[in-house]
């Protein structure tokens, strides 16, 4: 069973700064890339950045410059900075993993966490 546990939501407001984890448990294959992404209340899930393991990392437009996304494959640990907020990135954040699958003929496998809310307020 894997499992990706989140941390690091919570209360912030217009300017604040918060920082999300997530970290990996459980068998899973190679690493390929990490990633989150957000879903406001009565929207659709949307990426907010991505890194690859080459450490190869894209932003949405709406965030850039703003938030930094990191990893450490070996912790298998993916980390969202997020700077200068506004209330508009308000939402469920979730992780989400991509690995290869655990034999040769498996398919990538993809796996989320069950979200972290962020509130920024004006």
């Amino acid at each position: 069973q894997v499992h990706l546990a989140e941390s690091g939501g919570g209360l912030a407001q217009d300017g604040d700064s918060l920082r999300l984890s997530c970290v990996a448990s459980g068998t899973i294959g190679r690493i390929l890339a990490m990633a989150w992404y957000r879903q406001a209340r009565g929207g659709q899930r949307e990426l907010v950045a991505s890194i690859t393991n080459a450490g190869l990392a894209r932003y949405a437009d709406s965030v850039k410059r703003r938030f930094t996304i990191s990893r450490d494959i070996a912790k298998r640990m993916v980390t969202l900075q997020m700077a200068n907020l506004e209330p508009a990135d308000t939402g469920a954040y979730y992780c989400n993993l991509r690995t290869t699958g655990l034999s040769a003929s498996d398919q990538v496998q993809t796996y989320w966490g069950q979200g972290t809310q962020v509130t920024v307020s004006s």
